[in-house]
């Protein structure tokens, strides 16, 4: 081929020579020399046009750069980004509030190079699935706000006292509304409830809620991994919905949340209550500045509404098949059923259970609200039988039930 006897600009000269003689076939030159019919024109027009000088190559830089940006573009930026610590496209959404009619305002990819100039970028470590996991993830409905709320503890930390920051959060799933976002000194459950009690006060109730394996959440070796907490939350007619075990990925959406509050624990205050006063301005922060992409650049106060349930939580009452034997359970998580203890749970203390037995059967499935938790052989059981993974379903319609 003759590209690879001679330089580029030579070949050139001598293809639109050929291609400007009369009746010259261009598809046929194009493949004697191995280019495009579309640059075989290009070039002919440019010697039409230019003469020698139009074969030479050209620069490819555009004309205009729309991703070059002013110094001080550059400088809002980055300060913003080490202020609020957010992506590129919560940051684009505040540069263009603050732009001035008629100003522009660079893209997303445009900011996003410029934080990754600046060394602001942090690559993290992908997470491996945890394998050999046979539980289902959850899948709750969110449709509308206090479809489902969502709670954890993130990381503690201790402020220049010495006290313990226990920062716990609750969220709702829909509007991604930080609910409530404060320093406990312990994540015991005398703690927790009442800032849940204040809560449902505030807020009313929420359809679910969900959470972790860990305390005072759930307990992996109780019925359902009840606790204490939870416990409190089915008696007042919420749905609880635990993650998997080691799948932090079931709530990621408020795990997310956590890495926001990272900049909390680097500007550790002089005590736990001057810690909530910075807690307290990034909550206000979250909620009614940070635009969020899932809600089209809206921020969550303008999506998130407070429940039309019960604004003052009281304790429902369950109605068991006809004919269920009520039993209380203890302090001890014992309770008592003809003249023997038998022990259940420790999350149920204070709590009634059902015990109803389907006919023609001496099995008895001991209910509490919704929740099948065990089973007692009523010809001389001496303890609770647990349930297995899959037979841990609701129990049966009423019409299937008989006494016990």
């Amino acid at each position: 081929m003759p590209w690879n006897r001679v330089s580029p600009m030579k070949l050139r000269e001598e293809f639109v020579l050929l291609a400007l003689e009369p009746g010259a076939c261009m598809a046929k030159l194009c493949r004697e020399y191995g280019i495009s019919r579309r640059s075989g024109y290009k070039w002919v027009s440019r010697y039409q046009e230019e003469g020698i000088a139009g074969l030479t190559d050209r620069s490819r830089r555009p004309l205009e750069s729309p991703l070059q940006v002013s110094g001080e573009i550059v400088l809002q930026v980055l300060e913003l980004r080490q202020k609020k610590g957010w992506g590129p496209k919560k940051l684009r959404e505040l540069l263009r509030r603050r732009a001035r009619k008629g100003q522009p305002v660079p893209s997303i990819r445009t900011i996003a190079r410029i934080v990754a100039r600046a060394g602001l970028v942090k690559k993290r470590r992908r997470l491996t699935p945890p394998v050999g996991r046979v539980t289902i993830a959850p899948s709750p409905r969110v449709e509308g706000p206090n479809d489902l709320w969502t709670v954890d503890f993130k990381g503690w930390w201790r402020a220049h006292d010495g006290e313990r920051c226990e920062p716990l959060t609750v969220r709702d799933a829909h509007s991604r509304y930080v609910l409530r976002a404060v320093l406990l000194g312990t994540t015991a459950t005398m703690a927790v409830r009442p800032e849940f009690q204040r809560l449902f006060e505030r807020y009313g109730l929420p359809k679910a809620i969900l959470s972790d394996n860990g305390p005072p959440f759930a307990c992996t070796t109780a019925p359902w991994g009840l606790t204490e907490l939870s416990a409190w939350w089915v008696n007042l007619g919420i749905q609880v919905i635990h993650s998997r075990p080691g799948g932090p990925q079931d709530n990621g959406g408020h795990e997310r949340v956590h890495l926001d509050m990272l900049q909390l624990q680097e500007a550790s205050a002089p005590s736990r209550q001057a810690q909530q006063v910075l807690c307290d301005e990034w909550q206000r922060d979250f909620n009614h500045v940070r635009p969020h992409e899932a809600l089209a650049m809206k921020t969550p106060a303008q999506v998130y509404r407070p429940s039309a349930r019960r604004t003052i939580p009281k304790l429902i009452t369950y109605h068991y098949p006809r004919g269920a034997v009520l039993r209380r359970v203890l302090t001890n998580g014992h309770f008592w059923w003809q003249g023997r203890s038998l022990f259940l749970s420790r999350a149920l203390r204070g709590h009634s259970v059902a015990l109803v037995c389907p006919p023609g059967q001496h099995q008895a499935m001991i209910l509490f609200h919704h929740m099948a938790l065990g089973e007692l052989d009523l010809a001389g059981g001496t303890k609770v039988q647990p349930l297995t993974a899959q037979n841990r379903q609701p129990f049966p319609p009423p019409s299937a039930l008989v006494p016990a």
